[in-house]
């Protein structure tokens, strides 16, 4: 899995002015983030409104990701949820050989145990056919993974590989680093926090603005990986006010507005999300001067 050490992206989903899925765009947003030297693609992430899709669409957007990447960087998918069961059998069924590895969210809204956690890990880890990667983001669901019970996985589970950390709490991920068993893969899930992260011996990231600047993020994890600090801190410094600015009204509001000035797709989004505002709009194109 040294795949993961570097940049992934957290893949949109664009939708045509109608709000139906937009399978020409999708093609165009594969090529970009690809010839941006992004590493590898996070399919039906939170980023791609998968909550929002059908089942057929779905189908529809996995399969055509899946050729137009055409075996050029590896692919993750994300399968998760709050009803471990219902993950379990999603996994069984669906074809998993186009992909590396899975990615899989701490179950929402019912805020369980950590032992309720560890339970449902262990039943997809023991289900997967394919390394697991966690994804800890307590904001959406609601409670988080301890890092205890991240090293618990990952010493009892050869095939749960690594976490993806949107915890926001530093503090807690330079003390996960420390913990967890060698060749484990701490990723950084929050854009801001990417640099630090690495630095400090976290394994890259997965991005949401690397979707419309990959070129600035794969560049910026490179050079940290590397220790050429000072080369890497000014691509941090440069996206700063803009991951800043595409999660203030909800992503993938901000991002999808920005890859609209890049010609990607339309900023829509679905219900219950909306478009970024006027307001927001106008400071994220003035903020978009510095990468044109």
């Amino acid at each position: 899995m040294e795949f993961l050490k570097g940049s992934g992206v957290a893949m949109i989903t664009p939708f045509d002015e109608e709000g139906q899925v937009d399978y020409t765009a999708i093609k165009r947003v594969v090529e970009h983030i690809i010839s941006g030297g992004i590493d590898y693609i996070v399919v039906m992430g939170t980023t791609a409104e998968t909550a929002t899709l059908t089942f057929e669409e779905r189908s529809k957007v996995v399969a055509l990701i899946v050729e137009v990447n055409n075996n050029r960087v590896p692919l993750v998918l994300g399968i998760g949820g709050n009803n471990t069961l219902a993950v379990v059998d999603t996994i069984k069924q669906t074809d998993l050989t186009a992909f590396k590895a899975l990615l899989s969210v701490c179950p929402y809204y019912t805020r369980p145990s950590q032992e309720g956690i560890y339970q449902h890990f262990k039943h997809i880890a023991l289900a997967a056919s394919i390394p697991v990667i966690l994804y800890n983001v307590p904001a959406r669901s609601g409670v988080s993974i301890s890092n205890e019970t991240t090293v618990r996985l990952a010493t009892d589970f050869a095939n749960i590989i690594g976490t993806k950390d949107a915890s926001g709490d530093l503090e807690s991920v330079f003390a996960l680093l420390d913990l967890v068993p060698d060749g484990f893969h701490v990723i950084s899930g929050d854009d801001a926090l990417a640099l630090p992260v690495v630095l400090s011996g976290g394994s890259g990231v997965i991005s949401v603005i690397g979707g419309a600047l990959p070129n600035q993020v794969s560049r910026m994890i490179r050079l940290a990986l590397e220790d050429r600090i000072d080369e890497a801190t000014v691509y941090h410094n440069q996206m700063l006010e803009m991951i800043d600015l595409i999660f203030q009204e909800g992503n993938p509001s901000g991002v999808k507005n920005l890859s609209k000035r890049l010609d990607l797709c339309t900023g829509n989004v679905r219900l219950p999300l909306v478009p970024a505002s006027e307001s927001l709009s106008a400071a994220i194109s003035e903020a978009n001067k510095v990468f044109l």
